[in-house]
């Protein structure tokens, strides 16, 4: 029976990604507007790619809700700051997409396909 529930649970489809992922480990800000206040925490990207990032922070954040998040990738001077919307959740790790679509935020997610050119340890 125990071998039967675990078959049900198991996805007949390995997760697939749009893009590579990037290892990274840098510093991160977020910044998630709360009713009529901005909250703003410390964190850790930990994972990159043109699509989005996995990031740890003290913060409560839900499925679906929107943050903007800056970072300054290595190698680089300039901090990039793009919005993005939390996709999943697990305690204070979190992987958020980048939202696409304002001028800003196509030039925020340009910006880091320019940097992941530069990189090239991909987590496998």
């Amino acid at each position: 029976m125990s071998s039967e529930a675990g078959r049900l649970h198991q996805s007949p489809h390995p997760k697939l990604r749009r893009w590579p992922r990037y290892k990274l480990d840098v510093p991160i800000r977020l910044i998630a507007p709360k009713g009529d206040k901005i909250s703003i925490v410390q964190g850790r990207g930990q994972g990159l790619n043109e699509g989005g990032m996995a990031v740890f922070c003290g913060m409560e954040l839900a499925v679906d809700e929107e943050v903007t998040i800056e970072f300054t990738p290595p190698y680089t001077g300039q901090p990039i700051r793009v919005r993005a919307c939390v996709r999943d959740r697990s305690g204070y790790n979190y992987g958020l997409e980048f939202l696409q679509e304002t001028e800003s935020d196509y030039d925020g997610v340009g910006q880091i396909r320019a940097v992941l050119t530069a990189m090239g340890s991909r987590i496998v």
